[in-house]
Formats: structure tokens, sequence, C-alpha cells
């Protein structure tokens, strides 16, 4: 790559020529401030507070537009530099609903940090008087939309066109008039949008936020009627700890089992027993798709965002489908049934709460084919990572400083098989090593696929498995599912099995996992260190395998009988049904 020599702040450097002065100067450590860019998806320099000075000409610029060029002299702290700055974020401020103290977002905003970075005095963080207050959007069961809080950065709007090319959100009207909002102002209920929550991950303020269910939750622990239990997704205990300050990537499995039990539940599971018990319904789904003629690929069920994206935009596909419910909803249905038979409880009186990295979860339990027999649903409240997060705090507890728990019997046993379910291809991995098995008839040693692994957009692999050559494809994020969508349409896709995730990267990136700053994003591949923990765990693992699990074992002997039977396809089965657009 050819290079030119540039001055930045009196250093002299040689960049690639075709990086931007923001890029340029991040390479050597220089913080220029910004609001509405990412790397890679965002950079309009709406928000103008990267602005800088470059000699010899009499204009200000921003650095997240300007590319390098030879000779090239920036100057990003100077007095007029920043002047600019505190001008145009005091802009910003005058139309921002400044309730930091009761904000979702405070101590873990952007706009925050940088008014403390530049000095602003107080005097501008007020908040809206109600007359300036617009109605804020909470119809959905997932997203928030609080548009006293939007500063107009562009970036939802550019993740959700651009990275899982959906384009709910858009700029509206024009002027002091402009906004972000689906379109013709509709609610985010009434709209096709998937509640994949990547809008509210790269939003820096509080504009877009979850749907909080923590209030449900502590009445319901408070309720000595209930008896309140719990279950955690693979992804959470690879996020969690990065909330009270741990390393990216650190596994908390131990520590996320103590805090739990600190805070009051009757017990703790794992969602990771379901996601064993998914492998057993899904793999035997797919042998008997292979051998009976059935509808093939056959594609996964577990994410709830693909779910309502194949609902809304490819229905005509939905008999590829596999019909298993989620593992969240799988442990949901076991727990309201199951359970309850062998601990004595009245079903009714068990309140199922499930932690998870997605705010589509939100969506998912809500759902009217989550009903159970009993009139409850099979999860009774869903809370993201940030809300455990912040549960926790608001219960002083000190996270870092736990010592490591365990999980409750039966329903927190689990393999590494289901571990890996939080990164992309970790649950085609999980399938292929239950089902390599089943069909060779032989304890398999070699269970690592690595072609499934890893980020690519869309992954493929040919693995034989005895006689028979399966064919696979992994795709993570609603534009790499598209177009694998538009090779089945066209009768152009010859696999059998592909799994698809909603969000890039799978579940460690969800729509509820912790909010990571958007400076950070640019040294740490935050997908590949919250999978990395992941992995880790499944290597360390006395038992890799989904059907190694002794209690999804006991599962099936005591009470469901065999996987793909009568009693598993009542309870952990669902259907789909196809959706407009608007």
């Amino acid at each position: 790559m050819e290079k030119v020599n540039i001055k930045i702040d009196g250093i002299d450097v040689a960049v690639p020529k075709d990086k931007t002065v923001l890029q340029a100067a991040r390479s050597m450590g220089i913080n220029i401030p910004t609001l509405c860019y990412l790397e890679g998806i965002n950079k309009t320099g709406a928000c103008r507070m990267c602005l800088v000075e470059i000699d010899g000409d009499k204009k200000l610029h921003t650095a997240c537009t300007l590319a390098v060029w030879d000779g090239m002299v920036v100057k990003t702290n100077t007095k007029r530099v920043r002047d600019a700055r505190r001008m145009n974020l005091r802009l910003i401020l005058a139309n921002h609903h400044c309730d930091c103290l009761s904000c979702s977002r405070s101590k873990n905003c952007e706009l925050q940090d940088m008014c403390s970075d530049l000095g602003l005095s107080d005097e501008y963080l007020k908040a809206l008087p109600k007359e300036k207050l617009q109605p804020v959007d909470a119809l959905s069961p997932s997203i928030v939309r609080d548009p006293n809080k939007c500063i107009l950065c562009g970036r939802c709007v550019a993740a959700c066109k651009d990275v899982q090319k959906i384009e709910i959100l858009l700029f509206a009207n024009r002027g002091l008039e402009t906004s972000v909002e689906p379109a013709f102002g509709d609610s985010f209920k009434d709209t096709p949008c998937i509640y994949c929550g990547q809008c509210i991950n790269v939003c820096p303020v509080a504009a877009l936020r979850e749907k909080s269910e923590i209030e449900k939750v502590w009445e319901a622990l408070e309720n000595k009627d209930l008896h309140v239990v719990v279950q955690e997704a693979p992804a959470v205990r690879a996020a969690l700890g990065e909330e009270f300050g741990l390393p990216m990537g650190t596994p908390v499995t131990g520590k996320m089992y103590t805090a739990l039990r600190m805070l009051g539940f009757d017990k703790v599971f794992d969602t990771n027993f379901g996601a064993d018990l998914t492998i057993m319904e899904e793999g035997t789904e797919l042998l008997h798709r292979i051998k009976e003629g059935g509808k093939l690929p056959m594609i996964t069920s577990c994410s709830p965002g693909w779910i309502r994206y194949i609902e809304h935009y490819y229905p005509d596909l939905l008999e590829h489908l596999s019909t298993c419910k989620s593992p969240q909803q799988m442990t949901g249905a076991v727990l309201k049934s199951y359970y309850p038979e062998i601990e004595g409880l009245d079903p009714k009186k068990v309140f199922v709460v499930s932690v998870m990295p997605c705010t589509s979860k939100k969506f998912e339990a809500a759902k009217e084919e989550m009903l159970n027999g009993h009139g409850t649903r099979d999860v009774d409240a869903v809370l993201t990572t940030r809300e455990l997060a912040k549960m926790i705090r608001e219960a002083s507890i000190d996270f870092a400083s736990l010592s490591d728990g365990k999980g409750d019997d039966i329903f927190s046993d689990y393999t590494g098989a289901g571990v890996i379910f939080g990164a992309t291809g970790g649950v085609m991995e999980a399938a292929i090593r239950t089902v390599a098995d089943i069909v060779s008839g032989q304890e398999l040693e070699e269970i690592e696929y690595h072609a499934v692994r890893g980020l690519d957009g869309i992954k493929e692999a040919s693995i034989q498995i005895g006689d028979m050559t399966v064919k696979v494809a992994v795709a993570h994020g609603t534009e790499n599912a598209q177009k694998l969508m538009d090779l089945i349409r066209e009768g152009k896709a010859d696999y059998h099995f592909i799994e698809v995730m909603a969000c890039p990267g799978g579940c460690v990136a969800g729509g509820g996992q912790p909010h990571v700053h958007s400076s950070q994003m640019v040294k740490i591949n935050v997908r590949y260190e919250r999978a990395k923990a992941l992995y880790t765990e499944d290597s360390g693992n006395a038992k890799r395998k989904s059907h190694h699990n002794p209690s999804v074992q006991r599962l099936y002997k005591e009470y469901l009988g065999e996987p793909c039977g009568h009693k598993s396809h009542e309870l952990l089965h669902t259907h789909y049904s196809a959706r407009t657009l608007y």
C-alpha cells in the first residue's frame, strides 16, 4: 500500500494514502472526539466534533471525512479547534433531554463523556422543558425510541441500512424539524423491524434502548407466592464482566451464578441446558428430513430476530425453518412442565426469568405461540445482559470480587456444545458433533469443525459423516442471510443445513450486550474476544457433545421419551406465521 508523509500535532508519520485524518490520528494514539463516526459504517461528519486545522486552509475540516495527502500538516488541539468543538457540542445539547441522573446510559454515555472531556459546565446539562418533549415510542416489546435524546448522529440509520440491510430507521423532515424515525412516523411495533437491537448498540446516547423488565423481575422476587427461577444464555457469561471493569472476553460463569443467587432467585439454571436439548431435537429433525425427503435445506430457528426477518421478508421460505423452539423457550417449557412435576410445585406459580444478550428475545417470549397449557408463558420476563448488570449494581453487589458459584441440579448441566451457541457457527458445530456420532454409530474424537467458525459473513463446508456428505452454510447478520435466502429462492442452494443468526457475530454481539465506546471498537475486535471466551469454556468442558449431557438424557428417559417424539413435539416445537411488511 502506497504511503504518504504527514504531520499531526508536530509528529511526522507515514500512513496509507487511502486513510482519513481521523484514522491516521488514531493509529498514532491521538484522540480526536467523534459522535457520529463508526469505523466502516458511518462517516458523515454530521456531529462536527472531529474538527481539525489544516495548515494553509482557513476552514476547519471534519477529520473523519478528510483524506490524507503527502505533506499535510494537521493540528487537532488548537484553541480555535477546541472552541469550535465546544460550540458544536452546546448546539447538540440545546436539543437534547439531559436528564442524566435518571438516564439508562448515565456514566456510559458518549455524549456525557464528551461534555466532561471538553470541560462544559453544568449550565448546559439541563432537561428539556415539558412543552418541548416529544412522545416516547415504547409500544414494541423490545425497543424504546426516545426522540428527546436523539442527537441526529445517523449511526442507527447506517447500522440498519448498511449492516443489516433492513432500513427501518431513516431521517425525516428538514431543518430544525429533522428527526430519526421509522417510515411514516410509525411505532417500531407497526414496522417489519426484527428487534435485533443493533441500532441500540451503536447509539451513543439513550435515544434507543431496550424495553426494561427490571421492575417486573424485582416485583416477582419480592412475591412470596412465586417460585422464581432464572436461566442465562451462553453469550451473557462472555460479556457480563465488562460491565464491572473486567477485560473483554473474560468468562464469568461462576461469578454470574453467585450474583444471581444473591439477587434472590430460588433456583439458578442455565440456558446452555436448553442449547443441548435443542441440538437433540434439531439434529434429529435434520436426519429425519434427509432420510425421509423433507424440506431442505433446513434452517436453524434459535435466533428470534432471524425468525422475525424470514416471517416478514421471506415468508415463502418458512417451510425451510426447523420447528424447534429456541434454547430460551425450550428451557422455559421444561421449567413450566417437568420441573414442577419433579419438585411438587404448582406450574402457575413458577416464574421463569431469562437473561439474554438479545433484545429480540423479549419479543419471542411474548409471542402467542409461547403460551403453555397452564395459561402462562414459557418465559415470564427477559432481561438483557445490561439489565442484569444494572440489577447487580442496584443490589450493591461487588461483582468483580465474587467467588465462583454453581448452578442448581439438572437444569444447569451443559456440555461444551451448549456453550458455543453464542458465537456464529456454534449451533452448526454443536449439531454436527451429535449428528456425526448418531450417523456413524461411533464416538468420534475429531469434534472441532473450524470450517464453520470465524467471522466471515457466509461460511460453507462439506462434512463427511459416515457414507453421507452433509453440505452446510453459516450466515450472521441479515445482509448475509438475505444472500442465502435468495439462493434458496433461485433453487441454487444445495445445502442440507443452514445456520442463521440475525446479529453480526452471533449472540456475542447481540443488541442486549454491554455498550462498547465507538473509540474502543477500533482497538479491539469485540466479537472475536467474546467468542473466544465461549470456545475456551467449550475446550475445558469434560463433556463436549450435547447427547452426553446426563440431565438431558434423564429428561428423555423420565419425561419426553425420544427426540422429536410426540411429547417433545408438543412441548419443544412451534410454528411460524407469514407477516406483512407495512
